[in-house]
């Protein structure tokens, strides 16, 4: 038997694709951002420090921006997912963005880093696996921000996938039950 519709419902869906479509697009956005931000051997040290001060807000950013969303979704049961996986995937290409960075600034950190997509592989796997061996990080400096790399992906990263995954299994069994 099928309950009778509250009109909230009819609502939620026709909201839906344009949510849909803000997520794509941020995550669109993103990933073409993270193509084209200029990095360069040959910056100057004041330019460095703004863009590295900058990185570190964009960090902060989205470290409050995804526990902001965690909570949103365990306070409420039908909180959209979209923004919680677009969080998920701006960490991974900040990381990478600065991996790229420390590989181009400080070489010899990162051995077989050579390409913004071997930084995108290499946060990948780091988040995924414990990698691969490919790619290292050599350096100190480059160790650290792997350490650091690490505890952000099992902590906000991980939380936030188990987070949407959880998510969709519970709509889906609300939506198999009402179907029924």
């Amino acid at each position: 038997m099928q309950e009778p519709s509250t009109g909230d419902e009819d609502a939620s869906t026709e909201r839906a694709p344009s949510h849909l479509l803000r997520w794509l697009l941020a995550c669109l956005a993103l990933v073409v951002a993270y193509a084209v931000v200029p990095i360069s051997s040959d910056t100057d040290a004041g330019v460095l420090v703004l863009r590295w001060s900058i990185t570190v807000a964009m960090l902060a950013a989205l470290v409050i921006s995804i526990r902001w969303q965690a909570l949103r979704q365990l306070r409420e049961a039908d909180a959209p997912v979209g923004a919680l996986v677009v969080g998920i995937l701006a960490g991974l290409l900040i990381f990478a963005l600065i991996d790229y960075a420390v590989a181009v600034h400080q070489p010899g950190e990162f051995t077989g880093m050579d390409t913004r997509i071997d930084a995108l592989y290499f946060a990948l796997s780091t988040l995924l696996t414990v990698g691969f061996g490919d790619i290292t990080a050599d350096g100190q400096g480059a160790r650290v921000l792997i350490c650091v790399q690490m505890a952000f992906n099992i902590t906000a990263i991980a939380g936030s996938a188990s987070l949407v995954t959880r998510k969709f299994t519970q709509r889906a069994a609300k939506n198999a039950r009402r179907r029924r």
